[in-house]
Formats: C-alpha cells, sequence, structure tokens
C-alpha cells in the first residue's frame, strides 16, 4: 500500500556501484485521484538540500519501464495506474550523502481537458528522506 505522501518513505537510495555512485533514486505515488496515461506526465523536478534537478535530465520509472521526458511524452500506450509507485531517478555524480536530506519534488501533470497556455499543473511536496548505508 502506498503512503498519504507523495515522496514514499521508502526507496530512497543512492544509485550505482559503491565508488562510482552516478545518482539517486526515490519512489513517487501518482499526484491524481485515478490512474493517468504517462504521456501527460511531464517530468518530476526535484531538489535536494538547495540543489535543483531539473525535469528534463530526470527519468521515471513506470511499469519497469524507464523513460526519459522525449520518450515519456510519446508513451501513450503506457499508463500510471493509481496503485503503483513510480521511481524517479536523478543522475547526480557521486550521489547523495548518507543521511537526513530535505527534498522537494514539482510533478508536472498535463491534463487533456485544461487549454494547453494553463499547463501543465505542477503538484509540489516537501519533507525529509534519509539515505542509509547500503
Amino acid at each position: 500500500m502506498l503512503e498519504r505522501h507523495l515522496v514514499q518513505s521508502v526507496g530512497f537510495k543512492n544509485t550505482g556501484p559503491d565508488g562510482a555512485r552516478a545518482g539517486f533514486e526515490f519512489r513517487l505515488r501518482l499526484p491524481s485521484y485515478r490512474g493517468l496515461r504517462a504521456s501527460l506526465i511531464d517530468g518530476v523536478d526535484v531538489t535536494v538540500d538547495g540543489e535543483r534537478f531539473d525535469h528534463a535530465h530526470n527519468r521515471l520509472v513506470i511499469g519497469g519501464q524507464e523513460l526519459d521526458l522525449a520518450t515519456l511524452r510519446e508513451a501513450t500506450g503506457l499508463r500510471w495506474p493509481l496503485d503503483e509507485a513510480a521511481i524517479v531517478r536523478v543522475p547526480k555524480a557521486g550521489g547523495l550523502s548518507v543521511g537526513v536530506h530535505d527534498i522537494t519534488v514539482g510533478v508536472r501533470v498535463r491534463q487533456s481537458y485544461i487549454p494547453i497556455e494553463f499547463q501543465p499543473s505542477v503538484v509540489i511536496e516537501q519533507r525529509t528522506a534519509t539515505v542509509v548505508l547500503p
């Protein structure tokens, strides 16, 4: 079962082998009341401890498929179910230090019934998360 928070408390960790960390990742709940086509997600902006990581460079893993922003925009046949967390992968050489971090996410969602000039809607959440030793 998913938590109410967008950023889930389990799954915040560095990626890549020890000594060659390539970035970090975390689990993200869909900010909607129903499932959504992946192509309507316009990326996720991430800020950790004041350092911003733009949505254009972050990747989303939905249904086991890792998608960059261009692929995400074309993924009309892929759905993000309400009851499944996606994984946000953020490139950062060396990853994050072990310990508590302040994280802010901005999930960019396009909605088919909203005029294009008012899109995307950005759903923002701030919380703390902890990177532990593997």
